[in-house]
């Protein structure tokens, strides 16, 4: 197995692997033990934090697949491209969205569910996309 091989194997490991445990364990847990005021503080805090472990990871699986498989080193930096807009764009306008709905603004409040919703979405498409090109390493 070559060291690219390998880095590459390591990273969207890592990526796939922070990505799923943060979904599964870390967001409920922080719900279901924290209310609702300090849940959404807490987690506003550590999204910045995981979008970039998120960024690094794919950016580095990308840049060790290129020479392997295009395919997948182009999933793997869409998922970085992806990462960066949900972290420099769509994180602050769910925040600042978030801050006018709890002031009592149901436009705000309305915007902030489909934001929520989309952000959703786009992690679960990049979660869906990490496992694909994972499970390539073992097919």
């Amino acid at each position: 197995m070559t060291a690219l091989l390998l880095i590459a194997l390591f990273c969207t490991a890592l990526l796939f692997g922070g990505m799923a445990f943060f979904a599964a364990i870390i967001a409920p847990l922080v719900f279901r033990l924290l209310p609702p005021d300090p849940a959404g503080r807490f987690l506003r805090g550590v999204f910045p934090a995981y979008y970039l472990w998120v960024l690094a990871t794919s950016a580095a699986a990308a840049i060790s697949l290129f020479p392997l498989s295009k395919f997948d080193s182009g999933l793997m930096a869409a998922i970085a491209a992806l990462t960066l807009w949900l972290r420099q764009v769509l994180m602050p306008r769910i925040n600042a969205l978030s801050d006018r709905a709890k002031a009592g603004d149901e436009r705000a409040r309305r915007g902030f569910d489909l934001a929520h919703r989309l952000s959703v979405a786009a992690n679960l498409v990049q979660l869906l996309g990490a496992g694909v090109v994972l499970a390539g390493f073992f097919l």
